[in-house]
């Protein structure tokens, strides 16, 4: 039992990173896409891309990794809680660390604040957003 639940955890985090980095190239491709083309500012290119693959990653992720039969606009309302902290403070340094004075390269700062994202999004949705309607959808 204790073996089956391990893969099954496992094959959780695998889908969970593959959908992420879907979700990353949606991102970072958004990113590019409105600094190279349309030249908006860095916080602004950061934020429209970040809603973008927040959205693509939920949908995903709900349905496939976590399984979960739960009330979509509970868990989406909880997953929004989550960005109301995590998007003005990954704004604000983004914005920061991007700044003249500071000077950091936009990929760079992109990079790392999306692996925070990762790391923290899968434990919150894991145990917080979807953890007592993991694996409750019906099977087709």
């Amino acid at each position: 039992m204790k073996n089956e639940n391990t893969k099954k955890e496992l094959l959780r985090t695998l889908k969970f990173v593959l959908f992420s980095a879907s979700a990353g190239i949606i991102q970072v491709a958004s990113f590019t896409l409105f600094e190279e083309l349309l030249h908006l500012e860095h916080w602004l290119s950061y934020l429209v891309s970040l809603v973008l693959s927040v959205l693509w990653n939920f949908t995903l992720n709900r349905k496939f990794t976590f399984c979960s039969a739960g009330n979509i606009p509970v868990a989406m309302a909880k997953t929004a809680l989550f960005y109301l902290v995590f998007t003005p403070l990954s704004t604000w340094w983004t914005a920061a660390l991007t700044s003249p004075s500071v000077g950091w390269n936009e990929y760079l700062v992109l990079a790392l604040t999306m692996a925070s994202n990762f790391i923290l999004e899968y434990l919150y949705q894991r145990f917080f957003v979807f953890g007592k309607s993991i694996d409750t959808a019906k099977k087709k």
